[in-house]
């Protein structure tokens, strides 16, 4: 049979086909076509499962032809400031839309009576380094405090409310245009170019959480909230339909208000990755189907993201790979009436968004061997003591050198909050081998910096050479640590 015969996939889609060597992304005018794809769309992800069969491959047409479009990505304020290269970034929105929603289904699940609003509750941008490894979603609250381009300063879910009312055309132009503006509000934000974006809707994911079984969730303490219908008690329990909506929009109640809520929407949505992940789930076929039904109608994609390329890049990634976290350093705030979450320094952002390259580890990365082109001995790090505690930058550098580096201490920096590892364009290998030595450090370019130099600043978040960094930014409500999609430990 040729290639050109009816009922053979073509050899880029068979799945039985080797993979083709990897090829870096090229980028042109601010738009990407993926290499490389996040686990954020769990709704899409049930379509993915099988792809090395033929219902695989029929599921993922079926998504593909099936799942809303919007014209989301812009041509411009949208720039990769942070030099995480040709990693992939995805921004994922919860849309609380009400519309398609009975009066008795707005009763049921404590959503109120404002069809019209625009709020973009939940945020994540989901980040996937490029050789598709693992994936970090990073929640943005909603009431953090941010640069609206064109509009001043605001709540961060106000962004596409505004980009929709400043716009003129159809609805589905105004939704383009919101989208637009709350992707350049992100990417200003974050020092990140954004690559793709997610939407799904409020209707959407009630009934996806129900198709999926329900989420298994561990509360720390019974909690109780008449606003948004909240009322579970402590310990391990299973929610699913309108219980899943109330769960993840309690923010009274709780004590960090919309911090504990975030975590709330990670577990949630690791308890979902989890569920279609499952062995039940690759079992059942129909029920596969029916979350990829639903998907068409409650998820919106933009229109660069290829499902094909999604699915060939999601086959290893697991539930212990994927990790979520909160901005560190948030300060809650009253400004202009309104309460808010104030971020901590634009660098001290961009620096932990950057950060997100460098994958952390749960133990040092072990000495380089005879495989790696760079042996610490040939690496010069300056050790620069931005922490806050004396003679740190010596001990550090002194570490370092023991580890077979030439390392120097260079005095102190501007007083950060994070650690900071620092290299010039085309010494990645030798910034990877200082950044191992601290995991989870921020990871930047500079090239300011002579060729063979790695410059590492201590922040407050450094706890010595070995050791991953603490994170949690000086002067901020303390974020709790990241978390695997596998991790069952309690929450609020």
């Amino acid at each position: 049979m040729t290639p050109d015969e009816p009922g053979r996939l073509p050899p880029h889609l068979d799945p039985r086909r080797a993979p083709a060597p990897r090829e870096p992304r090229q980028r042109t005018g601010g738009r990407v076509r993926p290499a490389v794809a996040a686990r954020a769309v769990a709704a899409v992800l049930s379509g993915l499962l099988l792809l090395g069969s033929g219902w695989g491959w029929h599921l993922v047409r079926v998504a593909e032809a099936s799942v809303q479009r919007t014209d989301a990505i812009p041509s411009s304020g949208n720039e990769d400031a942070s030099g995480t290269g040709e990693a992939l970034n995805l921004l994922l929105v919860g849309m609380d839309v009400r519309t398609g929603l009975t009066p008795e289904q707005k009763a049921e699940f404590s959503t109120g009576d404002a069809d019209g609003v625009l709020n973009t509750d939940s945020m994540m941008l989901v980040h996937v380094p490029a050789d598709g490894s693992a994936a970090s979603f990073v929640s943005l609250p909603r009431d953090t405090y941010v640069d609206i381009p064109g509009f001043g300063e605001g709540r961060l879910n106000s962004a596409y409310a505004r980009g929709f009312a400043d716009a003129e055309g159809s609805d589905a132009e105004k939704r383009a245009a919101g989208a637009q503006r709350l992707v350049q509000t992100v990417s200003g934000f974050t020092g990140l170019e954004i690559d793709h974006f997610a939407e799904v809707d409020l209707l959407g994911f009630i009934n996806l959480s129900t198709i999926v079984g329900g989420v298994e969730v561990n509360l720390c303490q019974a909690t109780s909230d008449p606003l948004s219908g909240a009322d579970f008690p402590a310990g391990v329990q299973t929610i699913s339909g309108a219980d899943a909506l109330k769960f993840v929009r309690q923010r009274h109640e709780l004590p960090r208000g919309d911090l504990d809520r975030v975590v709330r929407q990670q577990v949630y949505i690791a308890g979902m990755l989890r569920n279609m992940l499952s062995s039940d789930l690759l079992l059942d076929l129909g029920k596969q189907r029916e979350i990829v039904e639903q998907v068409g109608s409650s998820v919106t994609l933009d229109r660069g993201l290829d499902v094909f390329d999604l699915a060939a890049q999601l086959q290893g990634v697991q539930p212990g790979d994927i990790t979520f976290q909160t901005i560190p350093g948030l300060t809650q705030a009253r400004i202009d009436g309104a309460d808010v979450l104030e971020p901590p320094a634009a660098d001290e952002v961009r620096s932990f968004f950057a950060g997100l390259a460098a994958e952390p580890a749960d133990e040092p990365a072990a000495p380089a061997t005879e495989e790696s082109s760079v042996d610490p001995g040939s690496v010069t790090v300056q050790v620069f003591n931005g922490s806050g505690v004396s003679g740190a930058a010596s001990d550090t550098a002194a570490a370092l050198t023991d580890a077979g580096f030439g390392a120097g201490a260079e005095g102190n920096a501007e007083a950060t909050a994070t650690t900071t590892v620092s290299h010039r364009s085309g010494d990645e290998a030798a910034a990877a081998l200082v950044a191992a030595q601290v995991p989870g450090a921020a990871v930047t370019v500079d090239d300011e910096l002579p060729e063979g130099t790695v410059a590492l600043v201590i922040g407050a978040d450094f706890t010595g050479i070995g050791q991953a960094v603490s994170a949690p930014a000086a002067g901020g409500d303390e974020a709790p640590p990241a978390r695997t999609a596998d991790d069952a430990s309690c929450i609020n």
